[in-house]
């Protein structure tokens, strides 16, 4: 199993932005935190890179289901979900697989479909972007 759910979408990188919060949104997840590397990497280190953003999303009854299941489980949130540009008017939007969070847990059972909730909800918001 991979890390994460990708897609790949010939938009460009606002759009590509715009789309995803609304894709989010439309899924039940609020933005908490965005943090543009493209910014930070050129304000702390002085280097250029391609336009790329991450977004801390969070559907707060997952989020306080699985802080029930396990406290620890905090470390993981919120979901990151990253919009980077390819170039030429093409983005790529990828998210942690909250199946991938599963296996690196001791105690699975309580999280396990707290985490396909938030995987189904994910990959029918990256798959929306597509249409």
């Amino acid at each position: 199993m991979g890390h994460t759910m990708t897609i790949e979408l010939d938009r460009d990188f606002d759009e590509t932005v715009a789309a995803a919060r609304t894709a989010l949104a439309d899924n039940g997840f609020g933005v908490l935190t965005e943090i543009d590397m493209r910014a930070t990497l050129k304000a702390k280190l002085d280097v250029d890179i391609a336009p790329q953003i991450i977004l801390g999303a969070c559907r707060p009854p997952l989020a306080y289901a699985a802080l029930q299941a396990d406290p620890s489980i905090a470390v993981f949130l919120p979901c990151n979900v990253v919009v980077r540009s390819l170039g030429d008017g093409r983005t790529i939007v990828e998210a942690m697989d909250p199946a991938f969070m599963v296996e690196v847990i001791a105690d699975k059972e309580g999280i396990e479909p707290i985490a396909a909730d938030a995987r189904q909800r994910i990959r029918t918001a990256l798959d929306s972007l597509a249409s």
